[in-house]
């Protein structure tokens, strides 16, 4: 059974890893069997899940806090298979966290690609990270839910030229259109029609990269997606808190950054670094309860 070491989930800190649903689902089922055989003392449970820890490097608990094994979640007691819903939950579990550690601004990169990138650089720290996958547009509703003061985004073209198009969620049964925004915008750059042309036919948005910097249209393109990406953006949170994007290629890397993404990555930088500095002090986010400390109060059982 996994047990809860970071704030902001749906159990405290040291509490075995049972939201609150599944937790009244198992005392209820044991007061009944209780009362049934006519008990009157008291009852210890225990969870026990078979592979847990191996079940749980296969999901978001490691990055959620959750260690040594597998959670217990659910609020509704139905098993459903996994959904859309299911993993907008589990980012706005993670993005909630962030806020309960204290940072106020958000980092995010739709997937593993963002995620190398960031490592790579090694500008940004991809732990610090949220995964947003196709998610961009909740993900910045849950930025401004949760009271950041900006967010960051870091993605491959290839998924975030969608956005300059307004398109706020990613996934390619929601909508393309990549190529078409990139030609439109070398349109803008003043691309001919010829090049426009290659552009709309290209195998992948990297290929029609190739097209645009033969053309000498490729940094024009690249600035105007960033516009247009950072005005969708605040369109979607009503200007509640400045939004910014890294933009990079697998074989160009970086390719730009929107206006306010340099004012952004050293907000970050700074806030990791006082984390950092803090972490070295002891810290400074006051005691924080222990498994133990939680098990003796019997707080640790459902």
């Amino acid at each position: 059974m996994g047990r809860v070491t970071k704030p902001g989930l749906d159990q405290p800190v040291g509490n075995a890893a049972i939201n609150r649903v599944p937790r009244q689902m198992i005392r209820e089922t044991v007061e009944e069997v209780r009362r049934e055989l006519g008990y009157p003392g008291g009852l210890q449970v225990v969870i026990s899940i078979p592979a847990g820890v191996e079940l749980a490097a296969k999901t978001f608990n490691p990055r959620l806090g959750i260690v040594g094994g597998i959670s217990v979640l659910g609020t509704s007691g139905i098993v459903e298979p996994m959904s859309e819903a299911a993993l907008v939950a589990s980012l706005a579990a993670e993005i909630r966290q962030r806020a309960a550690l204290g940072d106020r601004y958000l980092l995010a990169a739709p997937g593993n690609y963002g995620m190398d990138f960031l490592r790579d650089g090694r500008e940004l720290s991809p732990e610090r990270a949220v995964k947003c996958s196709n998610y961009v547009g909740q993900t910045i509703d849950l930025a401004a839910e949760h009271g950041f003061r900006g967010l960051l985004f870091v993605s491959h073209i290839g998924k975030f030229v969608k956005v300059a198009g307004g398109i706020m969620n990613t996934h390619s049964r929601e909508a393309d259109a990549r190529l078409e925004i990139l030609a439109a915008h070398g349109a803008r750059a003043g691309a001919g029609g010829d090049v426009l042309n290659r552009v709309l036919d290209a195998a992948t948005t990297e290929d029609a990269l190739d097209v645009l910097e033969e053309a000498g249209v490729l940094e024009p393109v690249i600035r105007s997606l960033l516009e247009k990406i950072e005005f969708y953006c605040d369109h979607r949170c009503y200007g509640k808190l400045p939004v910014g994007a890294v933009l990079y290629s697998s074989r160009r890397g970086e390719l730009g950054r929107s206006a306010r993404a340099g004012e952004l990555a050293a907000a970050i930088r700074e806030e990791n670094l006082r984390r950092a500095e803090e972490a070295a002090a002891g810290g400074t986010g006051g005691p924080r309860e222990t498994p133990e400390k939680n098990e003796k109060q019997g707080r640790g059982k459902p």
